[in-house]
């Protein structure tokens, strides 16, 4: 018999997916795979209720609708200050996922190297892998994420064809300085290599930190390909419509990328989104304010455990230090926190190239009743122990 690929040997299917199921079978609250439970705004919920009466039931243009192309140019024009072209500069992806598949594509050619920072979102070392290329991880050092420089170089200099950076960052919640930005920039420079940016998280970020877009930083727009979302933004996880930006010779190859990937998103859905894209700046304003307090709420909890705990930059994500709890892996901890305590979170190690079992992490994506809810389960639960 023929034996399937053996690329699909070195992972794992999804951990956080995974948990999700295994929160479904105990009916634990879910803090574990980042979906929010609750709606998004009304008016972009009328805006699909209209979309799908509409004419929008047969494919779109492969590479994105134009008034969804259009209203992404618009919005990212004016955050990034970049002069964006709806045909030109953007590709509509399935989701960020595919959209960092696609980066991923455009830029590397089987067995190329690909930088990876350690805690990473799962999918990055897998979207390496399956496009032949090979990681290279480097780690953020826990608790502050900070990276060692001397180490980054080498990897570089070693042949580096990209680097993926997430920025806020899942799973750890850092938000990279712009000096940090400026250094791998450099190195980008110096040693010809792609930047593969995630900012899913560009308007979840915590005071003091800033958000800095990579591809407005000087010499970068021409090597860098920006991957984004509605999903976290517009609380729409289920829509599934994400984007790559990038200069025209990388688009004009990125859609090739894409179309024999997906053909292309949901046609109703990038109609109803259009919505979404133009609301006025007191939204995100808003989504900040709502974030700000629920990050509040449940790092209060955080703190009520006795244990450490990463206090999130950006992003809606904490990483607990359960190591003195005496489980002998997270994933063991993270079981036992499903079943016996009630709540659900995702073992760290799922995030880590390193044999690092120290971290649960949750995410606070919830109404605030949610976040109470899971809050006293974990403080109640973790100090009663096994």
């Amino acid at each position: 018999m023929p034996q399937p690929a053996r690329r699909l040997e070195v992972f794992t299917e999804s951990v956080i997916r995974e948990m999700t199921r295994l929160s479904n079978r105990h009916g634990s609250i879910n803090l574990a795979q980042g979906f929010p439970d609750f709606d998004p705004s009304a008016e972009l919920i009328e805006a699909l209720a209209v979309a799908i009466r509409g004419p929008h039931h047969q494919y779109a243009v492969t590479w994105g609708a134009p008034r969804f192309r259009q209203a992404l140019a618009r919005k990212h024009s004016q955050y990034t200050g970049l002069d964006l072209d709806a045909d030109r500069h953007l590709v509509v992806t399935c989701g960020s996922t595919e959209a960092m598949m696609v980066a991923m594509m455009t830029a590397c050619d089987p067995g190329d190297k690909v930088i990876v920072f350690s805690p990473f979102y799962e999918n990055y070392a897998a979207d390496a892998i399956l496009s032949g290329a090979i990681p290279v991880h480097i780690t953020l050092h826990a608790p502050n994420f900070e990276f060692d420089r001397t180490e980054l170089r080498q990897a570089f200099a070693d042949g580096a064809k990209a680097i993926v950076i997430c920025n806020p960052s899942n799973p750890c919640g850092k938000v990279f300085t712009r000096e940090e930005l400026l250094f791998i920039a450099g190195l980008a420079e110096e040693f010809d290599a792609f930047v593969l940016m995630d900012e899913v998280y560009e308007h979840i970020v915590y005071a003091p930190h800033q958000h800095t877009y990579f591809a407005t930083l000087p010499g970068m727009w021409e090597r860098t390909l920006s991957c984004g979302s509605l999903s976290k933004t517009y609380s729409i996880t289920g829509w599934r419509l994400g984007h790559v930006i990038a200069p025209e010779n990388l688009i004009s190859r990125a859609k090739k990328v894409h179309d024999f990937l997906t053909v292309g998103a949901a046609a109703p859905l990038q109609e109803a989104a259009v919505t979404a894209l133009d609301f006025p700046a007191s939204y995100y304003e808003e989504l900040q304010r709502d974030y700000d307090a629920k990050r509040d709420v449940f790092l209060g909890y955080m703190r009520q455990t006795g244990l450490s705990f990463s206090e999130p930059q950006g992003a809606y994500y904490t990483l607990l230090d359960i190591s003195p709890l005496g489980f002998a892996t997270d994933t063991e901890a993270a079981a036992w926190m499903t079943q016996e305590v009630g709540v659900t979170g995702v073992p760290g190690s799922s995030f880590y190239r390193e044999p690092e079992h120290r971290f649960i992490r949750f995410h606070f994506a919830k109404k605030e009743e949610t976040l109470r809810a899971a809050g006293e389960k974990l403080v109640e639960g973790l100090r009663r122990g096994r």
